[in-house]
């Protein structure tokens, strides 16, 4: 089932209802509270825009990345989805955080809770929600790969932490807007050996979940970056073999495994579609493909998620200050 594209939320300031706007969805509100205070006029063309809190998809799967976009608030709001902090940026006429949520994570309603200044004078205002978490169906599956990446040998073991070791210096960016200017694309073009998610035996004996979407390709085939960023890690590792990372801002990376042939370096800046690597089989694989993974605050998420998240929606639709709406915009 193919989630939501959007939910929406709005409110006027706290002390006024808070509206909810469901796209793709049935939606509830509750009842007004009482309130002495003046509404704004609905024709002012002075008056703030109505406080708008968008959730993007509209419901998701554990594994999912999620865009939360704040409109109305006049100054960097702070807040939580399913008890997970979100670092927010300016964006547009708003503001703007992308997360993550955990596989782990129950189905079921997940809170989400906003709160910012809701006037230049600084009155609090607080915009709530829910974001509707659907079973994920992930797959299982037994795959067949070298003894020495099953049981590695003692050799190695340093190497492994060094890996580890370079892999969490690179994921350790300073928090910054994203560097992007278009949504994100495929870094190549071909089947989808296995996807996001999958739970995987390995010879019979260890067990893990696979944490990207695993596409087929001939070795030497080339392989694109997915979006604008940084250049964080060209490096040979152990298990992930010849390894890419690109930060794109927003704590948000791409990583391209397997590769067969490294193309760019450290701190290079890189376009949309520029070639990064060539298809390869290093590290732990059964043949060569392109391990294609996705990371944003720290959690791994879904890619083919992350495709169809639209991070420049056209505008978002005006509602009259003031009144309780429900509908689809």
């Amino acid at each position: 089932m193919a989630p939501h594209p959007a939910r929406w939320f709005h409110s006027a300031p706290s002390h006024l209802l808070l509206a909810l706007l469901a796209l793709g969805a049935k939606a509830q509100a509750s009842e007004p509270t009482p309130t002495s205070a003046a509404l704004p006029s609905s024709t002012s063309t002075t008056a703030q825009p109505l406080p708008l809190l968008s959730l993007q998809p509209g419901s998701a799967r554990p594994g999912d990345p999620v865009i939360v976009t704040v409109r109305g608030m006049a100054g960097m709001p702070t807040g939580t989805l399913a008890g997970r902090p979100l670092r927010f940026f300016a964006w547009g006429d708003g503001f703007l955080a992308v997360t993550g949520l955990p596989v782990e994570l129950t189905p079921g309603a997940a809170p989400v809770r906003v709160v910012g200044p809701g006037s230049a004078e600084g009155a609090p205002l607080e915009l709530t929600g829910t974001l509707d978490i659907v079973e994920p169906g992930y797959p299982s599956r037994e795959l067949k790969v070298s003894g020495k990446y099953v049981a590695p040998p003692a050799s190695v073991k340093a190497r492994m932490a060094a890996d580890r070791r370079a892999f969490a210096a690179a994921f350790s960016q300073p928090f910054s807007a994203p560097h992007f200017a278009q949504n994100f694309a495929w870094p190549r073009q071909d089947r989808i050996t296995a996807p996001f998610g999958d739970r995987r035996t390995f010879n019979g004996k260890l067990s893990s979940q696979h944490f990207g979407v695993d596409i087929d390709g001939d070795p030497g085939a080339p392989v694109l970056a997915s979006n604008e960023g940084t250049v964080v890690m060209a490096r040979d590792n152990y298990s992930a073999g010849k390894t890419v990372l690109v930060h794109h801002g927003g704590d948000l990376f791409t990583a391209y495994f397997h590769l067969s042939r490294i193309q760019v370096k450290q701190g290079d800046k890189l376009q949309q579609g520029q070639q990064l690597g060539l298809v390869g089989s290093t590290g732990r694989v059964t043949g060569p493909h392109l391990h294609w993974g996705v990371k944003v605050d720290g959690i791994w998420v879904d890619g083919e998620s992350l495709l169809r998240l639209d991070f420049f929606p056209p505008a978002l639709p005006a509602v009259a200050s003031g009144e309780t709406r429900l509908g689809t915009p």
